[in-house]
């Protein structure tokens, strides 16, 4: 069987210590902008996580673009040199031109590499969702699966990975264009905490607009106990925007809840971050179906 090695960009979140002695996936940073200044996120970057959201709090806006072929040939091309192929785990397409961005700079790169396997899957996940999935990847990769097998589980499974999503804020979905400056305005005012999620299309909807976050809290837990299904994997995400507190107040709430649920913490990065603003939460498992 060839050696094959995962990839994914800077979008998916995972805890820190969630890939530890699993197959290394390779993670392509992507760029950010904030208030104007150009910064990198990911390995190598020169942003991190707590320095995003402390801009964002002291009222400056970000924008994230989608990779550049230049980049993804760097990332890809030092591994097809050395006879290893290459299954690429990428952002939704719901959200973002990436995908589309990948697929041109791969298929140049199967003109090069004929001999090599090259492949990249819209995971239509994103955050700690496409984070999750990625996980699971890179755990079945250690349980021998072959790349085109592990291609064929993620194609299969990927809309199986919930997500729900409550902000604390409206000011970045209204600059992002995602909800209206009136209804950020009443929103606000009437402490709304929009209950979010990823379709099957990939792309973050709002569900529903509750009133404080208990109730956000509590609806994401019913959305929960509708749809587990702990025998495709008891790992549960929580996603959180600069908030641990609350990440953990929701940790409680699952364990309580479902206290078979194995939990694990992480940051919600700027890529996702920089639409959501902070006091975002995520809740991720696997389920019947989004």
């Amino acid at each position: 069987m060839a050696a094959y090695r995962i990839f994914t960009d800077a979008t998916a979140d995972m805890p820190g210590f969630s890939t530890a002695g699993l197959p290394p996936v390779v993670t392509i940073p992507m760029q950010v902008e904030v208030n104007g200044q150009e910064f990198i996120y990911g390995p190598d970057g020169d942003l991190s996580v707590n320095m995003f959201y402390q801009m964002q709090r002291s009222g400056k806006f970000a924008h994230t673009t989608q990779v550049s072929p230049s980049v993804y040939f760097e990332y890809f091309t030092p591994y097809l040199c050395q006879g290893i192929d290459i299954l690429y785990l990428c952002f939704s397409s719901g959200m973002s031109g990436t995908f589309q961005s990948a697929n041109l700079c791969m298929e140049e790169l199967k003109h090069e590499y004929p001999e090599r396997t090259i492949l990249c899957i819209d995971t239509l996940c994103a955050s700690v969702g496409e984070g999750f999935l990625v996980w699971e990847a890179a755990r079945k990769q250690a349980e021998g699966a072959s790349l085109s097998e592990l291609a064929a589980w993620v194609s299969e499974h990927r809309l199986q990975v919930c997500h729900w999503f409550t902000v604390d804020t409206f000011e970045h979905l209204r600059h992002g264009g995602r909800v209206s400056s009136a209804a950020a305005v009443m929103g606000t005012a009437l402490q709304i905490k929009p209950l979010l999620y990823v379709d099957e299309q990939g792309c973050l909807q709002v569900k529903q607009k509750l009133r404080g976050r208990k109730k956000a809290i509590a609806e994401q837990l019913l959305h929960m106990e509708r749809e587990w299904m702990p025998e495709l994997g008891k790992q549960v995400f929580i996603g959180h925007g600069d908030d641990l507190q609350a990440a953990q107040q929701l940790r409680e709430a699952v364990i309580a809840r479902f206290p078979e649920a194995e939990i694990a913490i992480a940051d919600i990065g700027p890529i996702i971050g920089a639409h959501t603003g902070p006091g975002m939460l995520a809740l991720i498992y696997w389920g019947h179906g989004r």
